[in-house]
């Protein structure tokens, strides 16, 4: 089993880091996403461990909260592919098929 970051879940952790650089603790954005990818390696050994996403309620379409933020997954057969990390207030919309 392997993990995969889309290019849309980096630009969603680039924004956390932005963020939290805009609002003085830089150090804290830094601290989260590695806490964030820390955490997401729980996926290897089991990768259906998140709950299914209820905006689509598809099976292989999962995610991971680490408050506050969904760390959103696709579940393939062999792989895992992290597609958003997006606060938990938000409702998700999928990347279109160019924007992964």
């Amino acid at each position: 089993m392997k993990i995969f970051v889309s290019n849309s879940a980096y630009s969603d952790l680039e924004d956390i880091e932005e963020y939290y650089r805009k609002e003085g603790v830089a150090h804290i954005g830094k601290q989260l996403i590695e806490a964030i990818i820390e955490h997401a390696q729980v996926l290897l050994d089991n990768p259906d461990i998140g709950r299914i996403v209820p905006e689509f309620g598809e099976e292989q379409i999962r995610e991971l909260i680490h408050s506050p933020f969904r760390v959103v997954y696709l579940r393939g057969p062999n792989s895992i592919h992290i597609i958003r990390v997006w606060r938990s207030e938000r409702m998700l919309r999928l990347p279109d098929e160019g924007e992964t």
